[in-house]
């Protein structure tokens, strides 16, 4: 609608005189204003509330209708969603519906404490006496509204199309809201409400199913699914099928038709830039950058590598001067002139030089010379190891200190020696094999290819029952299953053994008195038990080893070679990573196949979303029965004027689908004739307004001296005569 200043709505509404009535047309959906007499409301909006609090400063506002999206910069809306007044399609929250009332009437151009023109204002079929009184006594109360009128949408919008010529006298006026649908009969132009009736079934349903179907279908996109933007999708693209079966074959046949029909939303979406290969001037720059930059730090590690031979040839030259001083100096004053220098020992100096003439034969890059090093280590050795040879009496109680210390010493470097030399045995016996294995594959590539199938083969059934043996020994679901092995035969030696010394343990204690722990013997059985029990287990396992070592050899040796799955199963994580593409355009499209007919097909079937109630076109034939009228003249005429309106009449195809609906459940030859109201979704506020322009309106309100009066007892039965 046309902005319209401020002043210019004040203005205009002092234009028009007290008598001039205010038609309000109070859908679940949108709130509609204006004056009667006129062909279009004044003032049109959203029928909720939403109060959401300032980023800043914490003060809370209201805002009714559609809030402005440029609202989110200041206000966070995310903690107070939006609010009705309606439960269904009955007024109950009347704080909420005052302040829809406060903007309307401001929007309208209401200046004063009061509204001084008569009110007509729409409600649900049957509306309860307890929302109509309160909603009475909102308007006498807190506006001081003179008069009041209520009627119901639905006869409004059929008495303007009445008039209009589209519907007759005699018909039905199915009305599809937004939170439920009515069915109302008309006889001689008036509603015949004991002839009513609803389902709790509407465009909000519709709406609600789509945003279900499109975040299942869509998940990674469920934050672009707002409300607004799926009734907007839903107004756009969705259609009533004129056979539901037949057309989903359709789509699910994938035929021509079907993509015809198929829809598309493009969501926003930015191209990853393009990285072009770079140009040969461009590879030489950068060559000759890396070249720069390598030669840089040549020369840096260059200029660090002679600082630090410099200080490793100092050092080295300080401790040959300080042994030439030792060897000069009497044995007596030994103590005294290495308590100068800071070492213990001549031992401690010699084996300072040996250390720092290793790395500075490192820092050169010269090749070590083992045997060298040994050879002249092991004159050393019987100085380094002084003690162990010599007695025990013979030794004071700090040398026997000392003496322990080199025992441990020497053990642990005679270890460290048997487990290099055992390293070297083993990697020059793996070398053996590895040059044997070459040749007999050079011999005879083909035999073996199949000795070492027949390797695998054999291993991976050999882990294969080991792990299962180790999970729960064959069994499946506690069923022993043919070839299956129990606990005590699945053990091994160190748990069997265990298991023994528990079971005497158990038997000895149920013999007369727990006499358990009085012997130092007993505590034996701890240690025997604490015992890892697992021992073959801890360590890497053999045959793990080799199946890997054959497959890896088979992977290369055999394109067709495929692994077990529980080798395959180990790299999967890292195959999908590696199939991981870049998203594309059609990654943000959202395809609208089956949903266009799917979502509104479920006010024909309530019973899709657990709603077991009668669809659209059984209503017609529940009210006609309700009417319980034995003149078939006017069923018939009944039928033959059928008026769709409200917002979810405007489904295409849904005339269509409702005349076969009916004509299902009527007598053969009955005639039908099924037809959509001018405007559904403003012919109610536009026969509301044309009826209160009207000479006999007022005669047909009710003051705030008859409410108080008359009681809601009066409201019960109060009724507009629409045909006057």
């Amino acid at each position: 609608m046309p902005f319209i200043s401020k002043i210019q709505r004040q203005t205009d509404y002092t234009l028009f005189g007290s008598a001039t009535p205010i038609v309000i047309d109070n859908g679940a959906s949108y709130f509609r204003i204006g004056w009667a007499g006129e062909t279009q409301p004044r003032v049109v909006f959203r029928n909720i509330v939403q109060r959401p609090r300032h980023k800043t400063t914490g003060e809370t506002v209201t805002i009714v209708g559609d809030h402005d999206p440029a609202l989110l910069k200041y206000f966070d809306c995310t903690r107070s969603g939006p609010r009705s007044a309606f439960d269904s399609n009955v007024v109950y929250q009347f704080e909420i519906m005052e302040y829809i009332l406060d903007f309307g009437f401001d929007r309208l151009g209401a200046t004063g404490s009061e509204i001084d023109h008569p009110v007509l204002i729409t409600e649900c079929v049957s509306n309860p006496v307890q929302s109509r009184s309160k909603m009475g006594e909102l308007l006498f109360e807190t506006y001081g509204v003179p008069s009041i009128a209520f009627g119901v949408d639905a006869a409004f919008s059929y008495k303007y199309n009445q008039q209009q010529g589209v519907c007759d006298k005699d018909g039905l006026a199915m009305c599809p809201g937004f939170n439920t649908t009515h069915v109302i009969p008309f006889v001689d132009g008036e509603p015949i409400y004991k002839g009513c009736c609803r389902t709790n079934i509407g465009g909000f349903h519709v709406t609600d199913y789509l945003k279900q179907l499109l975040s299942l279908k869509y998940p990674h996109h469920m934050t672009r699914f707002t409300w607004e933007k799926v009734e907007d999708l839903k107004m756009e693209h969705c259609y009533i099928a004129p056979d539901y079966a037949s057309e989903a074959r359709l789509f699910q046949k994938g035929a021509r038709e079907a993509e015809e029909k198929t829809r598309c939303w493009q969501l926003p979406w930015v191209p990853p830039p393009t990285e072009e290969p770079p140009s040969e001037e461009e590879i030489a720059r950068k060559a000759a950058i890396k070249e720069r930059q390598g030669q840089r730090l040549r020369e840096m590690a260059e200029a660090k590598r002679s600082s630090k031979i410099n200080e490793l040839e100092n050092e080295l030259h300080g401790l040959e001067f300080l042994l030439k001083q030792l060897e000069q100096v009497q044995d007596s004053n030994v103590p005294s002139f290495l308590a100068e220098t800071g070492y213990v020992s001549r031992q401690e100096i010699e084996s300072a030089r040996t250390k720092v003439t290793q790395s500075l034969r490192k820092a050169k890059g010269e090749p070590k010379n083992e045997q060298a090093e040994t050879d002249k280590a092991s004159p050393n050795a019987n100085e380094k190891y002084s003690l162990i040879n010599i007695p025990d009496d013979m030794l004071t109680p700090d040398q026997l200190i000392e003496k322990k210390k080199q025992l441990s010493l020497k053990s642990m470097s005679e270890g460290r020696q048997r487990l290099k030399q055992k390293r070297y045995e083993e990697e020059l016996e793996r070398q053996r094999k590895q040059l044997l294995e070459e040749e007999t594959r050079l011999e005879n590539p083909e035999l073996y290819l199949e000795k070492l199938r027949a390797r695998y083969k054999d291993l991976s059934v050999k882990v294969d029952q080991r792990k299962r043996l180790k999970t729960n020994g064959g069994h499946s679901n506690g069923n022993n299953l043919a070839g299956a092995i129990g606990r005590g035969e699945r053990l091994n030696a160190v748990q069997r053994e265990r298991m023994r010394l528990l079971t005497t343990a158990a038997f000895d204690r149920g013999k007369g008195e727990d006499t358990f722990g009085a012997k130092d013997e007993d505590w034996q059985l701890y240690k025997l038990m604490s015992k890892d029990i697992d021992d073959g287990d801890e360590g890497p396992d053999e045959d793990d080893a080799e199946l890997a070592r054959i497959s890896s050899r088979l992977q290369d040796l055999d394109p067709t070679f495929v692994p077990n799955k529980s080798e395959a199963g180990s790299s999967q994580p890292a195959a999908e990573a590696q199939r991981a593409r870049p998203l594309t355009k059609e990654d943000f499209q959202i395809v609208f196949g089956v949903e266009r007919f799917r979502c509104p097909e479920i006010l024909f079937n309530p019973n899709w979303i657990a709603v077991d109630q009668a669809g659209l076109h059984e209503m017609a034939g529940v009210s006609i029965r309700r009417l319980s009228c034995k003149d078939e003249g006017l069923e018939e005429r009944l039928t033959s004027s059928i008026l769709v309106t409200g917002g979810s009449s405007l489904f295409p195809g849904i005339t269509e689908r409702l005349e076969a609906g009916i004509r299902m459940i009527r007598p053969c030859g009955a005639p039908i004739k099924v037809v959509r109201a001018l405007d559904p979704v403003m012919d109610a506020w536009r026969g509301a307004a044309a009826f209160a322009s009207a000479p006999q309106f007022h005669t047909q309100t009710f003051s705030r001296m008859d409410y108080f009066e008359k009681g809601e007892d009066w409201l019960r039965n109060y009724q507009i005569k629409y045909s006057s």
